[in-house]
This record gives structure tokens, sequence and C-alpha cells, in this order.
């Protein structure tokens, strides 16, 4: 998993968001799971991409794997939201990771200020 990891970091940083999800679907094939690492690398893909409809399915995906999110995840979707324009979906994450004990960054607040601002 590690390997992908770093594969799919490597492909966030170059805009290749396509090429993420290929790499996921191939780690589920060799009967490898994602961890909070692969689907934080995945969700900063799609805020790249501005595909923040995919975002909201692997962070449900989280959830429903019953992996507890980090404070890089639950930025990474606020950020996310934010370049969508979903404001609140922002908020909403960002009261779901109060909730949870997880405590918002700078980058946290400042996406969320200029989500709200774009309304």
């Amino acid at each position: 998993v590690i390997t992908y990891n770093a594969c799919l970091s490597a492909l966030e940083k170059s805009n290749e968001a396509d090429k993420g999800f290929e790499l996921l679907a191939q780690m589920r094939s060799q009967r490898l799971e994602p961890d909070l690492i692969t689907y934080s690398a995945l969700i900063s893909a799609c805020e790249k991409g501005n595909n923040v409809e995919k975002a909201l399915e692997l962070f449900a995906e989280v959830k429903q794997r019953a992996l507890e999110p980090d404070t890089i995840l639950y930025s990474s979707l606020v950020s996310t939201c934010e370049k969508g324009n979903r404001a609140k979906e922002a908020l909403e994450v960002l009261e779901e990771m109060q909730l949870r004990g997880k405590q918002p960054t700078t980058v946290t607040y400042s996406a969320l200020i200029s989500a709200c601002e774009k309304g």
C-alpha cells in the first residue's frame, strides 16, 4: 500500500486524478485495501480536478469502511468543496470534523472562508 500511496501522491501533484483512480482500481484488484493516505491523496486530486462529487463519494467510502478521518483528510475535503463552490458541504465537513474531535487548521479555515465568500 505504501508504494501505491507514493504513486498516488505523485499523480495528485501532477494533476492526474484519472490515473489515480486507475491505480486505486489496480490496488483493489490485488486485494489491497486503501488507507487514509490513499483517500487523502485521491481527495486532493479531486480538488485539483474540481470533482467534488467524486471526493464526497470517497469520503462516504472512508466512513463506510469505518476508517477514522484525520485532519488532513477533512481539510482536503473542505478545500475540494471550496474549489467546487460548495459552501454548504464545506461547512458540514467542518462540523463533522469538530464533532469527531479533530482540530481544524489554518488551511481548513482559509478554504472554508473562501467557500463562504463564493456562496
